[in-house]
């Protein structure tokens, strides 16, 4: 049995926080604004992983307005959500996925990206699509306001 699953995610960049994307921090001037460390790939995958098995989002599980998730790691919460669908008898076929960023490039840090997140989910890197996108200077992402993220995941069973 296969199950797909979409995910989605956007935060406003703002000073004074650190950027972190993929698990990975990355050198900006700015960081994304968000009750966690605000990962909006990881994010993106999480919402995906919930989809596919039909479950709450991100939102609903990991609530802003639970003090225990004041700025935590992402990749806990991701660790977390696999382990749901491990025990449902599942495991991941495959993940594509994009960051969408006027600045800064990501390419320089999708091979750590990568190697984070195929750790944690247990997918070998050919398994693992990460993608660079701007938004060609149009909407909040191309005048730098904000980065996001989508992905999409299959699960076997």
């Amino acid at each position: 049995m296969y199950r797909i699953g979409i995910g989605y995610d956007i935060h406003k960049l703002i000073e004074g926080r650190d950027l972190i994307i993929g698990g990975v921090k990355i050198t900006h001037e700015k960081g994304l604004l968000g009750h966690s460390d605000a990962d909006v790939l990881i994010h993106a995958l999480i919402d995906a992983m919930l989809g596919a098995l039909a479950l709450d989002d991100i939102g609903t599980l990991f609530p802003d307005t639970d003090p225990r998730y004041k700025d935590i790691d992402s990749t806990i919460l991701l660790k977390h959500v696999y382990e749901l669908i491990k025990k449902r008898g599942y495991t991941i076929v495959n993940i594509d996925s994009n960051i969408i960023a006027q600045a800064p490039k990501m390419m320089p840090y999708i091979p750590k990206m990568k190697d984070v997140l195929c750790r944690i989910l247990e997918v070998a890197p050919e398994n693992l699509s990460i993608k660079a996108k701007t938004k060609e200077k149009l909407d909040a992402v191309g005048q730098k306001l904000a980065i996001e993220a989508n992905a999409v995941v299959l699960l076997e069973k």
